[in-house]
């Protein structure tokens, strides 16, 4: 299949400024949606009205979410700009999906043991480790062996949302299966050397700049996959870590085999997290720090899912 110079384009001008993968494929989709909903046009022939009637769409006739759309939006104008070299005027008329006001699901804590007890094998261990630090899905299954510092009981995340590094907790009662589990991906790691493989995916220039640092031990995955793939990028075989959808479809199966009627996801396990964290009486500050929140407005959400309530308050017919 011949492949299009536009959208040749936007890969390269994506990898050039370091996007992830993830946001290279999310790019493309919506650029090749937007030039099929309006019938193949070239893109230098539309502009803010194409885009603004694409988004329209998407609200009206796909009932996308909000997140959803603005995604869709972010695609289109960093086209247009990087790509197109042209920068988008005002959206006028855009019908916006609407936002959902609607509290984080938590899990109890019983909840969560219930949930972990169901997760095989390493799945308990990312469970675990998402729960007792507060990791978002790809910060735990994208941490590599020297971002675990046992000394300090601390996780390093690089690279979290928005591009920010941050320190968290690492729960003690992981440390011994952490190291466990280590000497396991050690011994696959080795093995993978031996038979001329054992490179790692490092980000920016990093490999360029330290090019035995994707073999060395400490970049690799703590988390690392079953089977050596090939990158989609490069064409290098390497082990990469854990796929994100196995366990996101395990943690479900988890939920449902734990009896638990709440449509809880690996996030949950973040959100519970925070929750429980400030029912123990830790300030809000201190879990804006560990979630790696920019506004504490984020982590106030928490406060409202709370078991006694919004604020803490006590309901009156309580104090009879």
């Amino acid at each position: 299949m011949k492949k299009s110079p536009l959208l040749e384009k936007l890969r390269t001008t994506i990898r050039v400024r370091h996007y992830s993968y993830r946001t290279e494929k999310c790019y493309v989709h919506w650029v090749k949606r937007f030039i099929l909903f309006h019938n193949k046009r070239h893109p230098a022939e539309m502009g803010a009205a194409e885009i603004g009637a694409f988004l329209t769409a998407l609200a009206v006739q796909g009932q996308v979410s909000a997140s959803t759309q603005n995604q869709a939006l972010n695609a289109l104008v960093f086209f247009y700009k990087h790509v197109m070299e042209r920068e988008i005027g005002m959206l006028d008329g855009v019908v916006r999906a609407k936002r959902p006001e609607h509290l984080p699901t938590v899990l109890t804590a019983a909840e969560v043991d219930a949930v972990l007890k169901h997760l095989p094998g390493v799945y308990w261990l990312i469970g675990s480790l998402l729960y007792g630090a507060g990791l978002r899905l790809m910060e735990g299954l994208r941490l590599r062996v020297k971002d675990l510092d046992f000394n300090h009981r601390s996780v390093m995340v690089r690279d979290g949302k928005g591009g920010k590094d941050r320190i968290t907790i690492l729960p003690q009662r992981l440390a011994p299966f952490l190291h466990e589990h280590l000497k396991s991906v050690k011994l696959l790691h080795e093995r993978d050397l031996a038979e001329g493989f054992g490179e790692v995916y490092l980000p920016y220039a990093l490999a360029r700049k330290y090019p035995r640092a994707p073999r060395e031990w400490g970049w690799q995955f703590v988390f690392p996959a079953e089977k050596r793939s090939v990158d989609p990028r490069t064409g290098a075989v390497r082990r990469h870590h854990c796929y994100s959808k196995t366990f996101q479809s395990t943690i479900r199966k988890a939920v449902r085999l734990a009896g638990i009627h709440k449509p809880a996801s690996s996030h949950t396990l973040r959100h519970s997290f925070a929750t429980h964290l400030l029912e123990n009486g830790y300030d809000i500050r201190t879990v804006q720090e560990l979630l790696g929140h920019k506004d504490v407005r984020t982590t106030q959400i928490y406060t409202h899912v709370l078991n006694r309530g919004g604020n803490a308050v006590m309901s009156p017919l309580d104090r009879r």
